[in-house]
């Protein structure tokens, strides 16, 4: 017996019983259906919680926080240059970077004639260069800080954010003025862009340490700041780019001992923080290096590796890695619950089909005992019986899966086929927050069906057909031919 014959006795066979088989495909149906869509909510909902976290910032950048306090810091390797370079060694690292501020510097911003604007140098950052560039820092205008680079004594190149200008003030007016400072984003009667009184890119800027000595003496020294490129603002990034002053870390130090030495300042800078102890002990801030420092990894998926060797060093670290990880668990948490819900029925589906073939058998008995004094062989009838099976399977499950993407659309579409029936809006943040996916979706797409699932659709499907006309195909197979023919 070919495979064709096979098929077309199984074909006919199936038809003769329409009602039967169509109640047992319609198990099928239901069960492939909740499962296909349970998943593509999961899916919908790992992309949209993606697509947010990647709006926060880099996925593949790890941050660690070095505040230490007290004796227990004795155990947390200093995180100065020699220990940055020991991490960017590790594999996987592409770049790190510290993120550094000057402990204690008094520094104003000066630009215009005879001083007249000025700025508060309180966002002032001291980065490796090489590292930003690594991190895919945009720049607008000019170039990165090369490690080389001299401009001669008492200038420092910077890098400054696209809308620095905006924290300069016009000294000349009144604190109370409104005409004192220009905000980024306001516009003028004609509806064009108010311009900051000092453009970073053109405009000459001196930076000025101003100290007081002990008997209140005041000292101040001057330099020039050279801007050599401006940062595209990226908020993902570092709020630096949007009006901070970036400069590589040797000259942010080099200014901070410069106004030590101006101040008549001694040893640390000031001792540290003075933190106060459950007990009334004061617990004093160790100088463990660089407070926070950021580093690149080169993919999402080694993140989780090279953060557990820092925790392991005794850095406390965060990324949106870890929030990730913790979002797609609570998805497939959800998606467990929801999946054994719609396998309940693939289950009663599969009793079906089981049921189904039973009684299929019971009624060809004769039919089977024929077969076999005919010569045909054992394994041909088993494979009749199983394809009969698959086929049931098969059904549901093509069915099953036209079913999801239809009920895909209708999800991702029903705020305007709402609208088109004169209907408000349905909010669907709920069916996403019950997946684990963040609220407010608007119309984000609530349900992703891809090429992989419709064939894992498929296939389970019809093995599941297969598995539940496994035992009744075998039981067909140990019917005696004599007593099959003496059937009635």
């Amino acid at each position: 017996m070919k495979i064709s014959d096979l098929l077309r006795l199984s074909t006919d066979n199936l038809r003769r019983r329409k009602g039967r088989t169509a109640l047992t495909v319609i198990g099928v149906v239901v069960g492939t259906f909740a499962i296909i869509v349970m998943i593509s909510l999961g899916i919908a909902s790992n992309a949209a919680n993606e697509e947010m976290l990647q709006s926060w910032g880099d996925l593949t950048q790890i941050e660690i926080y070095n505040y230490q306090w007290g004796a227990s810091s004795n155990e947390v390797p200093v995180l100065d240059d020699k220990m940055l370079e020991t991490i960017r060694g590790y594999e996987h690292v592409v770049a790190a970077t510290p993120i550094y501020q000057a402990s204690d510097l008094n520094a104003q911003i000066f630009a215009g004639k005879k001083d007249r604007y000025s700025a508060y140098a309180w966002n002032m950052f001291g980065v490796d260069m090489k590292s930003l560039e690594a991190m895919e820092y945009s720049l607008l205008d000019g170039t990165f800080i090369a490690d080389d680079t001299n401009l001669g004594k008492k200038k420092i190149p910077v890098l400054v954010g696209e809308y620095m200008g905006y924290e300069f003030e016009d000294t000349r007016k009144s604190p109370n003025s409104g005409k004192r400072r220009r905000y980024w984003g306001d516009v003028d009667a004609q509806g064009n862009p108010v311009l900051p009184f000092v453009d970073p890119s053109h405009d000459k800027m001196t930076l000025r340490l101003t100290a007081y000595t002990g008997n209140g003496t005041e000292k101040t020294q001057d330099f020039q700041m050279v801007v050599v490129g401006t940062l595209k603002k990226d908020e993902t990034k570092n709020y630096f780019t949007h009006s901070g002053v970036v400069m590589r870390v040797e000259d942010l130090k080099m200014l901070e001992a410069a106004y030590k030495k101006l101040s008549g300042a001694k040893g640390g800078s000031g001792g540290g923080s003075v933190m106060i102890s459950a007990n009334g002990q004061q617990i004093h801030q160790k100088d463990n290096g660089y407070e926070n420092v950021i580093i690149k990894v080169d993919n999402v998926d080694n993140v989780a590796a090279v953060d557990a060797t820092l925790k392991e060093l005794g850095y406390e670290t965060n990324s949106l890695t870890q929030i990730r990880e913790e979002m797609q668990a609570q998805v497939a948490k959800s998606q467990m619950i929801l999946g054994g819900t719609a396998a309940v029925a693939l289950l009663v589906a599969a009793l079906n089909i089981a049921n189904t073939m039973m009684m299929s058998i019971y009624e060809r008995t004769k039919e089977i005992g024929v077969m076999k004094v005919l010569g045909c062989e054992v394994s041909k009838i088993r494979n009749m019986f199983l394809m009969e099976a698959g086929a049931i399977g098969l059904l549901g499950g093509v069915i099953g899966v036209a079913l999801s993407y239809g009920a895909s659309l209708i999800l991702n579409n029903l705020n305007t086929i709402m609208a088109f029936f004169g209907s408000e809006g349905v909010d669907l943040s709920g069916i996403m927050g019950g997946m684990g996916g963040m609220g407010g979706m608007g119309g984000a797409t609530i349900s992703i069906i891809p090429p992989w699932l419709v064939l894992l659709g498929l296939g389970f499907s019809t093995l599941v057909g297969i598995l539940s006309g496994l035992w009744p195909a075998i039981r067909a197979t140990k019917i005696s031919a004599l007593e099959a023919i003496r059937h009635e």
